[in-house]
């Protein structure tokens, strides 16, 4: 076993308590002095999810406090870099509101005994249908108590020992020479991943994908509505809207299967189709590029109507539980990428807490497939699910 920590349950009381004044008093503490340090001690046996995150709030704090419920409604409201979502976090609680709205209808007359999680991605046997979303900024936005290389091992190294991919990511304002460190990381350890992108100018792109192949990246994303935080950009990093034109030039050039992320509404996800893309992530970047905008659960459905099949769907925003993935399937997406608490989990127990995350998730789903009748992902539908009207069909 890896070596990891456990937190001293009195120091987490101390800090719980100092975090719970900070917040009524409207601010929260900055967390310098020697006693916000965590007090850490050798995990003996094996590691509970609950262990994970308690040292993850710990090590993120105040960055991320690890709420009990990650609906937008603590204090993360508009810390971005962070992990809050822009302006009042409605976004990012439209994510979670419109998912939690979704309800399962429960089946227990069928002969599903053992459902088939298991999910083709280009020739990629994935045990169930979710990967890790590319996250970055261990400094600026996860508060910087993880190395580049610690953390890029502890999604990819977690998630290919559960059997599905992690995920690289690119930073707007990180310089190729950090992008290729965790390139590096990937490929040393001979670990497989996706690989996310920022929307640069299209050679700067370009040039990252083949740099992506090198270091044995699997698929690609272009994280298209980074382009709205263009203004909190470093000075000479250029980042832009695509037109459809500059869409098809990137498809043509990339080595790998390309996904467009950030994809919100039907007329959009029909460009992309038709730009010969792999697959398109429906996904709002987790409230945190608009304000105010529709929860992907809530558009899913009709996008997916109007791709028919013609791409793969993926699918993001407050992925916390195996009912989670089914109800997305049932919404219309082939597949989903979770982000926030994959992150917690490397936090809290490195590989070890983020193949802990996605087991929990594979055992989650494998309970909800048997309980609504599902004997595969291809037979999970909307027949599975009871949509509320505000999700629309």
């Amino acid at each position: 076993m890896t070596q990891h920590m456990m937190l001293d349950r009195r120091s987490l009381f101390r800090s719980g308590a100092a975090l719970g004044t900070a917040t009524l008093l409207g601010s929260v503490p900055a967390f310098a002095a020697e006693e916000t340090k965590p007090a850490l001690r050798p995990l003996s046996g094996k590691m509970t999810y609950e262990e994970v995150r308690n040292q993850a709030r710990r090590l993120m704090a105040p960055r991320c406090l690890v709420c009990p419920e990650c609906n937008g409604r603590g204090p993360c409201i508009g810390q971005v870099p962070g992990f809050g979502g822009m302006g009042a976090n409605r976004s990012f609680q439209a994510n979670y509101d419109s998912l939690a709205a979704v309800e399962l209808n429960a089946r227990a007359v069928h002969d599903v005994k053992k459902p088939d999680m298991t999910f083709n991605f280009f020739g990629e046997k994935l045990s169930m249908p979710c990967l890790a979303a590319p996250t970055g900024g261990t400094t600026y936005n996860m508060g910087g108590r993880l190395t580049e290389e610690e953390f890029v091992t502890a999604i990819c190294e977690g998630c290919n020992r559960a059997g599905t991919l992690g995920a690289v990511a690119d930073g707007i304002g990180d310089p190729i020479d950090v992008f290729e460190k965790r390139l590096q990381t990937l490929k040393s350890k001979g670990l497989k991943a996706i690989v996310g992108l920022k929307p640069r100018l299209q050679e700067e792109i370009i040039l990252r994908m083949k740099k992506a192949v090198e270091g044995g990246a699997v698929a690609l994303t272009i994280d298209l509505d980074s382009a709205g935080r263009a203004a909190r950009a470093t000075p000479g990093q250029t980042v832009e809207p695509k037109t459809f034109e500059q869409l098809c030039e990137l498809v043509k050039a990339s080595p790998l299967p390309l996904f467009f992320k950030g994809i919100m509404t039907v007329d959009e996800a029909r460009l992309c189709v038709k730009s010969g893309a792999a697959g398109i992530v429906v996904s709002n970047h987790g409230g945190r590029t608009l304000a105010d905008s529709a929860g992907t659960a809530e558009v899913l459905p009709e996008i997916a109507d109007a791709v028919n099949g013609k791409c793969m769907i993926l699918v993001d925003g407050c992925v916390a539980r195996g009912t989670d993935l089914e109800k997305y399937l049932a919404l219309g997406a082939d597949a989903c990428l979770a982000g926030r608490h994959f992150v917690r989990a490397a936090h809290g127990g490195l590989a070890d807490g983020v193949a802990l995350f996605a087991n929990k998730l594979k055992s989650e789903l494998q309970v909800a497939m048997t309980l609504t009748g599902a004997k595969n992902l291809a037979a999970i539908d909307r027949r599975m699910i009871r949509i509320p009207t505000r999700c629309r069909v």
